[in-house]
């Protein structure tokens, strides 16, 4: 069985800035993290809260821990390679502990027709070649499914309409 194990105890012998330091770059190394994710890091490991900032400040200065360049990666691989809208991603940011005016600004390197077109080649790989959208009732229920998913994406709900109201569309003119 996989339990969450406690986190251990800061040794009385060892130096917590230390400690901090060699958290906080292990955290780096597997990947890049917000400020607010590596302070989580540091109080599950019971670095003082003085101690944690102290070393946060350090790093923030040394430009090893940058939210607004975190939050631009963040959102353009997100956005590249699942196919969130902006809703979505700026729920993650804040998860992540990113002030609302650096997602914000992250946000606004994402065009509106490609957050478009991503949404739509969505829809388009779930239509499958047998799905009758001639029946109104076989299209209604896909059309549900299909606006439910881009809503999980982040999508609005009445942009997430428009758009499978589209792919239907060019999918029964062609055939």
């Amino acid at each position: 069985m996989n339990r969450a194990r406690p986190a251990p105890e800061l040794d009385p012998d060892a130096n917590p800035a230390s400690v901090a330091r060699s958290i906080v770059l292990r955290q780096l190394t597997n990947s890049a993290k917000s400020r607010h994710q590596l302070a989580q890091k540091l109080a599950e490991r019971n670095i003082p809260e003085d101690v944690a900032e102290a070393v946060l400040d350090r790093f923030e200065s040394v430009k090893l821990i940058d939210d607004a360049e975190f939050a631009h990666m963040w959102v353009r691989s997100r956005s590249m390679h699942k196919s969130l809208a902006r809703g979505a991603l700026r729920r993650e940011l804040a998860e992540k502990g990113i002030a609302p005016d650096l997602a914000e600004q992250a946000l606004e390197q994402i065009d509106d027709d490609i957050e478009r077109e991503q949404g739509k080649d969505l829809v388009r790989r779930k239509l499958r070649t047998s799905i009758d959208l001639s029946d109104r009732a076989e299209r209604d229920k896909y059309t549900r499914r299909w606006v439910g998913m881009l809503a999980r994406k982040g999508f609005n709900p009445s942009l997430a309409f428009g758009m499978v109201a589209e792919v239907i569309d060019e999918s029964r003119q062609d055939d």
